[in-house]
């Protein structure tokens, strides 16, 4: 059996106003920013501050704070600011902050799901603490989604009949914290009239597969997120490659971080794919290789 992933991760903690603590994964981060004067952007979102030059790079740079819902960053905080540089959905993005806190180490299991009753809510993947206080996980594919919405034919994928057919018969489970990604994931297969199970974590997903196994009705296709609270996706490719009745299954395991590490790091979890962006045609063709897989003879 290859060797678990680590469960631990950094967490960069950054203000967007004066009392809340927010926070993005480390591995989604690739520079932090002092403030730099930014050019304008014709026609672009009310959001977007305009562009920054780094290191050759042109990158657009996201008001986080009112992305959200809060108040703007005035014009006479920005000099203090800071801009967080994002490698994510294969796009560098800038986003600005009013303040960056610290990095902590945090494990995955130690997040939770948000609660109903926190303002910013329908941003949040997680939330955790740190020193009695309250840490908020942005979910970013969402924020970025509606800033720069995706291209509709994204969403969609060919199949033909013997495709369709291939994939019809097979028990799907999708698995995802990020409303947007479950949202994408489930359109794609939508359009395809292939059914499937959707669920927005990684315990409930490995509760879902040993309920279908004990039933004789295994889990034949698991595509997961790999960034989740409490049972992240290499965690839960590793349980499911772990446990006899459930190693069968084909395991796509996807991320919005442009990384190979992730890449590497699910193969050696037993996954036996890795996809760093969601498009309708990758994911498909690769469940398509898994559905060849799955039904060849044991």
């Amino acid at each position: 059996m290859k060797s678990k992933a680590g469960q631990s991760q950094g967490l960069l903690l950054f203000r967007l106003n004066y009392t809340q603590l927010f926070a993005l994964g480390t591995l989604k981060i690739r520079e932090l920013v002092p403030y730099v004067p930014l050019a304008k952007i014709p026609k672009s979102h009310p959001h977007v501050l305009g562009a920054a030059t780094v290191r050759g790079s042109t990158i657009p740079v996201i008001d986080m704070a009112a992305a959200i819902g809060f108040r703007p960053i005035a014009e006479e905080d920005k000099a203090n600011s800071y801009i967080i540089i994002t490698d994510c959905q294969r796009m560098l993005i800038g986003f600005m902050v009013r303040e960056i806190d610290k990095i902590m180490e945090c494990n995955w299991r130690d997040i939770e799901a948000p609660s109903g009753n926190l303002g910013a809510n329908a941003f949040l993947t997680g939330v955790t603490r740190y020193e009695n206080q309250l840490v908020q996980l942005m979910d970013v594919e969402l924020l970025l989604s509606k800033i720069f919405p995706e291209d509709p034919n994204t969403k969609r994928a060919a199949l033909t009949d013997i495709q369709r057919e291939k994939l019809k018969p097979l028990k799907i489970l999708l698995v995802d914290d990020s409303k947007v990604a479950r949202k994408q994931l489930s359109d794609a297969l939508d359009s395809l009239n292939i059914s499937y199970q959707v669920t927005a974590n990684g315990q409930e997903a490995l509760d879902i597969m040993l309920q279908a196994a004990a039933n004789n009705k295994p889990i034949d296709l698991l595509v997961s997120d790999i960034e989740m609270p409490g049972l992240d996706g290499y965690e839960l490719a590793f349980a499911v490659r772990d446990n006899p009745l459930l190693e069968r299954a084909y395991i796509i395991l996807h991320t919005s971080l442009s990384s190979e590490i992730s890449v590497s790091q699910a193969k050696q979890v037993g996954a036996n794919e890795a996809l760093t962006k969601f498009d309708a045609h990758e994911l498909v063709n690769a469940m398509l290789r898994g559905a060849n897989q799955v039904t060849e003879p044991a």
